[in-house]
């Protein structure tokens, strides 16, 4: 499943669309991939780690690492800011190591830009119906963990409108994978991964029923 050639891959979706857990499982079945740990002004959920799921900072640090230009992209989402430090990357693709970006379209579009070369990948769910029902899920567990029932509707209610708004990003990916069944899901992304991802491309003409359904 590895290239054979290091590159930068850069996968992006809507909230509750399965980004998060393909990348898991993809690198699980390929440890020679690298995952770029983002920087984040927001707290830890619950069984997060500093420095595995995401490195943890204060909204001061990060503005002061952005001011430095330390990040290959960065971006506000939910109100918090995320980043992905420069020298990571580079780092990794040097020692000749693909490298995994999982982030938010504004960031993608940061990426792109300044690596064109990179491949980028949009993730999305089958169904408006179906990424609601993972996001009421989400909030449910976050309800019981550490928000009270006022905040988790109210994080539940933005949650699916950016979800919305981040779905209408999907044509300015390279490869479109549908996280249905996960499994096949995933096959799709290590055939992406694999140089395999042609028939997953964009501007496929299947794609055109479920995202009219997804924006309508």
């Amino acid at each position: 499943m590895s290239a054979a050639v290091a590159r930068l891959f850069v996968i992006s979706a809507p909230s509750g669309a399965g980004k998060t857990s393909l990348v898991r499982a993809l690198m699980g079945d390929d440890p020679t991939i690298a995952h770029s740990v983002s920087y984040t002004t927001r707290p830890p959920r619950p069984g997060e780690v500093d420095g595995k799921d995401y490195c943890f900072v204060a909204k001061p640090e990060f503005e002061a690492m952005a001011a430095r230009g330390e990040f290959l992209e960065h971006a506000t989402v939910f109100d918090n800011r995320y980043g992905t430090a420069r020298a990571q990357v580079e780092r990794v693709l040097g020692a000749g190591r693909s490298v995994i970006l999982e982030i938010d379209w504004q960031g993608a579009r940061q990426v792109r830009a300044a690596k064109p070369d990179c491949v980028s990948i949009f993730i999305l769910p089958p169904s408006m119906p179906e990424l609601e029902r993972r996001l009421r899920e989400r909030a449910e567990r976050e309800r019981k963990a550490v928000m009270g029932p006022a905040q988790a509707a109210t994080e539940l209610e933005r949650r699916l409108r950016d979800a919305r708004s981040d779905a209408t990003h999907w044509a300015e990916a390279d490869f479109v994978v549908v996280n249905d069944s996960f499994e096949q899901a995933l096959r799709d992304l290590k055939a992406v991964f694999a140089g395999a991802g042609g028939p997953l491309r964009r501007d496929r003409p299947e794609l055109k029923p479920l995202i009219d359904a997804l924006l309508a």
